[in-house]
């Protein structure tokens, strides 16, 4: 495993306040005391670990006060010596920083690699790794809330404990084999078949939860459908709190999807305002009534919305025959202009003109999508990557059960497999290619 010292700036690029420059190797310590002047009598040499020290960073062709911190390994992020310098962000001084390390002889770091040297030095795991992606990138609470779980190792010891379970069959079975006349068979067979109900119990469970927890940490998907001038631009409008699609009384105003993102209980919902839903000649029109289609398609719910204060017309029973079977809500509105009571189907009444059962809906689409009364602080399963192990591991459990009834050998080759995808996970038993995607998807710095 390569140690040279690597630098990269950490915080995001561009101006601001405060900019910190990341060091980490064999010896970043030599960077600081050729760069940095205390502001005190301590020579950088003496400086405390974990402490912030004032002073002026030489870059060689001006000079920046500003703040270095040093850590000692292994009680580091990277698990590395490392140092950190706090200078002023502007772009100019951030670039003149960053030269004078490489002149020194300090490597740009690689996309992710701080990270993946704390991977490699056993401060985190891979599946703790992806949640510090899945933090870094978030846009809701909800997703905050499931990367910080698995930044945590809450996963990890999941995962363990199902490893731990089947590396005790693994050892029976090996010792049955080593000493035939010391260990039963049949014992071990028991224990075997108790050990795998076990486990096959705690890796459904983590795959059921992936379903809701994806929605949690992605976001859900809703399409706003109907047919023209039913007031989907308006809905979209009130759901948002502001004037992002266009309003007008002509039919077919929306051409296009408009998106545009809410937040319901700290879970992202990303909302699609489609294109009217008609048999149209105008090629325009006729392009956005396209993508409204593919927008039924990708949706995790759809909120169907009719002219409550009209009667239902063709053009509305066609889209509810196209809806029917998917996950949807049924939408009058305009209940400001009164309602009829023609349509049974409806699931509620709205008005996005002023906003009437606005708050309902909301909490209507989150009970369709998340379920209601979901604890959205619970654990789930959110990384796509994971369930796919899952299944994968529930296969070889399915073959490992399957083979009691056979030589031990067969049970063994199972279970093993099994162990050994769930490590997958975690990364204990990982290839090369896994790791290299996972960090692949950090910014340089991280």
């Amino acid at each position: 495993m390569k140690n040279d010292n690597i630098c990269a700036l950490s915080t995001p690029a561009g101006a601001g306040g405060v900019a910190v420059i990341r060091i980490s190797g064999e010896n970043p310590f030599y960077f600081a005391e050729k760069m940095f002047i205390p502001a005190g009598k301590t020579a950088v040499k003496d400086f405390e670990p974990y402490k912030m020290y004032a002073g002026e960073f030489d870059a060689a062709d001006f000079k920046d006060f500003g703040l270095l911190v040093t850590f000692r390994a292994p009680k580091s992020y990277t698990g590395e010596n490392m140092a950190e310098f706090h200078v002023h962000g502007g772009v100019a001084v951030v670039r003149g920083v960053l030269k004078r390390l490489v002149d020194l002889g300090c490597r740009p770091a690689e996309r992710g690699e701080f990270t993946r040297r704390a991977f490699l030095n056993g401060k985190l795991s891979l599946s703790s790794a992806e949640g510090l992606i899945d933090i870094i990138n978030s846009e809701s609470e909800g997703q905050v809330r499931a990367g910080y779980s698995l930044y945590r190792e809450k996963l990890k010891g999941k995962i363990d404990a199902l490893q731990a379970e089947l590396k005790g069959v693994l050892a029976e079975i090996g010792a049955n084999l080593d000493y035939p006349d010391e260990v039963e068979e049949d014992g071990v067979k028991e224990h075997a078949a108790a050990a795998f109900a076990r486990a096959g119990a705690g890796i459904a469970a983590l795959k059921d939860s992936y379903f809701t927890g994806r929605k949690l940490a992605g976001g859900v998907k809703v399409g706003i459908v109907g047919k023209p001038n039913t007031g989907k631009s308006s809905l979209l409008n009130a759901l948002l709190q502001c004037d992002k699609a266009i309003v007008s009384d002509m039919a077919g105003t929306t051409r296009d999807v408009v998106e545009g993102v809410i937040a319901v209980d700290g879970v992202k919902f990303e909302l699609k305002d489609t294109a009217g839903i008609r048999e149209t000649e105008n090629a325009v029109e006729s392009v956005g009534v396209e993508r409204s289609k593919r927008v039924l398609e990708e949706a995790d719910v759809l909120a169907v919305l009719l002219d409550g204060s009209e009667p239902l017309e063709k053009e509305d029973e066609d889209i509810l025959a196209l809806t029917e079977g998917k996950n949807r809500i049924v939408v009058f509105n305009k209940l400001d202009k009164g309602e009829r009571a023609d349509f049974a189907a409806a699931d509620i009444s709205i008005s996005a003109k002023s906003g009437e059962n606005i708050d309902k809906l909301k909490e209507m689409l989150f009970n369709r999508t998340i379920g209601a009364g979901v604890d959205v602080n619970g654990e789930f399963l959110t990384e796509q990557r994971h369930y796919e192990a899952l299944c994968r591991a529930q296969g070889a459990l399915d073959r490992a059960k399957d083979a009691l009834g056979e030589p031990l050998e067969m049970v063994f080759s199972e279970t093993e497999e099994c162990w050994r995808v769930l490590g997958e996970i975690t990364g204990e038993t990982a290839s090369e290619d896994i790791v290299e995607e996972i960090f692949s998807r950090f910014c340089v710095g991280k």
